[in-house]
């Protein structure tokens, strides 16, 4: 959709063209400008400040050839990136993703999409994110590690407990984590809070694996709360089978919904008597296989080839836990046809603009993913919180302030749209709650 303030639009022409070729980001800030064209009219001088085009403008890009030896002794090389977006509130916070799809415009859209998520948590985080094109499926531990030390030598010239606080994302887990960390403390000669994620054994923080998931759901509920509904007894669809994916079927199980599908980049499966989430954290989390071995265990369960089919599945509630723009026009006009009456994002922006106009016009309850997926950044916010006190907090003190943060974003993004005139539109919302603390705080430093 055409944005029809004439500032706006000339601002979206100058970032399409000082950053060709890369579609995610456009889209990621066409969805924040056009949230924010009601509050230019209300307050110009986020104009004449200067504010909103410094905002899309990277503070700083950091890009670097990640170069290791694989267990044939043959060199390889990658590419690292890391984008420190935005620092007016807090540190730039945001994970690092190891997939081959990594360039520098998925980094800045992701990173882009962090300024607000990580403001929406009222916690004091900026926004960035990093990431390379290495592959860490099918790689030996060895070569994963050989790796990990190689990028983080480059990338710890940049980072710091106060500066930058990376975390991890796709391809980024606990392996990864521990040697990157490990790597950090042996350069810099400092056992400091500078990656979240961590082991227990060595600073992290209870709740920190299940909580993009477990948060998603809390937001979910809340969602569904305010329109009279519940997740108890609700059929739900959940794509991916990560740690996202796998502990939202956790957790909507606990509260009472009954979780039929999964999948991965190959394919999906259905069960009809619901996720058995004992076997599914066997194939993925130990022995890191592919979702389709589920039916070896479950005969009764069905795996079709094609993970976009798994929108084709009757459910009451969708949540995309896999990856950006998985689900398209055609995907929400069958979901919407099938009687899905909620959508909330566990992924950063899995549904294209026009599946969300889809959505929006079927009269979905939609959960965008800045609001809907917060739960793992806030967490890792409150594990800096921790290590900077060198303390731990139980995994119940935890939960509970995750389960208050996820209302809190519900709340403040239900309360921005119906201000500005958009009620129930949680996009807009997000951007705008997001955006106006931020915003605030870019105001009060000048021009910077």
């Amino acid at each position: 959709m055409a944005l029809k303030n004439s500032y706006l639009a000339g601002l979206m022409e100058r970032v399409e063209k000082r950053n060709p070729a890369e579609p995610e980001f456009h889209q990621a800030v066409h969805e924040v400008l056009e949230s924010l064209e009601p509050v230019v009219e209300k307050y110009p001088e986020f104009i004449d400040s200067g504010v909103i085009e410094m905002l899309v403008e990277p503070e700083r890009i950091i890009k670097f050839r990640v170069p290791w030896v694989d267990d044939n002794g043959k060199v390889q090389v990658n590419r690292g990136f890391r984008v420190q977006f935005n620092s007016a509130i807090g540190p730039y916070k945001g994970g690092l993703r190891f997939h081959p799809s990594v360039y520098e415009g998925i980094i800045k859209f992701l990173g882009f999409e962090q300024i607000f998520k990580n403001s929406l948590t009222g916690l004091p985080i900026g926004g960035g994110k990093g990431g390379s094109d290495f592959d860490p499926k099918g790689k030996s531990d060895a070569e994963v590690m050989r790796f990990c030390q190689s990028f983080m030598t480059e990338l710890s010239k940049h980072i710091g407990a106060n500066t930058d606080v990376p975390a991890g994302d796709i391809g980024v887990g606990a392996r990864e984590i521990g040697y990157m960390f490990g790597q950090y403390k042996r350069l810099r000669n400092e056992y400091t809070g500078v990656l979240t994620g961590k082991g227990l054994t060595y600073g992290g923080s209870l709740v920190r694996t299940e909580a993009t998931g477990y948060g998603l759901c809390y937001f979910t509920d809340e969602m569904l709360k305010a329109a009279g509904k519940s997740l108890k007894g609700a059929t739900v669809a959940i794509s991916g089978s990560g740690n996202a994916a796998i502990f939202a079927t956790e957790k909507a199980t606990q509260l009472g919904a009954k979780v039929v599908t999964l999948s991965d980049s190959n394919g999906y499966i259905y069960d009809e008597n619901g996720i058995d989430l004992d076997t599914v954290k066997k194939i993925k989390l130990e022995e890191r296989k592919r979702i389709s071995e589920y039916v070896k265990y479950h005969p009764n369960a069905v795996y079709q080839d094609g993970c976009s089919g798994v929108w084709t599945v009757k459910c009451d509630i969708a949540l995309p836990c896999a990856t950006q723009n998985e689900i398209n026009e055609a995907s929400a006009k069958a979901l919407v046809a099938n009687g899905c009456y909620a959508v909330a994002e566990g992924a950063n922006m899995p549904s294209t603009p026009e599946a969300i106009a889809v959505f929006q016009a079927g009269g979905v309850l939609f959960g965008p993913a800045k609001a809907a997926n917060a739960g793992g950044v806030a967490t890792s916010a409150l594990e800096m919180r921790q290590n900077s006190m060198r303390y731990s907090w139980t995994f119940e003190e935890v939960d509970a302030k995750l389960k208050q943060i996820m209302a809190d974003i519900y709340k403040n993004a239900s309360e921005a749209a119906k201000e500005f005139g958009m009620e129930g539109n949680l996009v807009a919302g997000a951007n705008i709650a997001g955006f106006m603390k931020v915003a605030r705080s870019m105001q009060a430093y000048g021009v910077v």
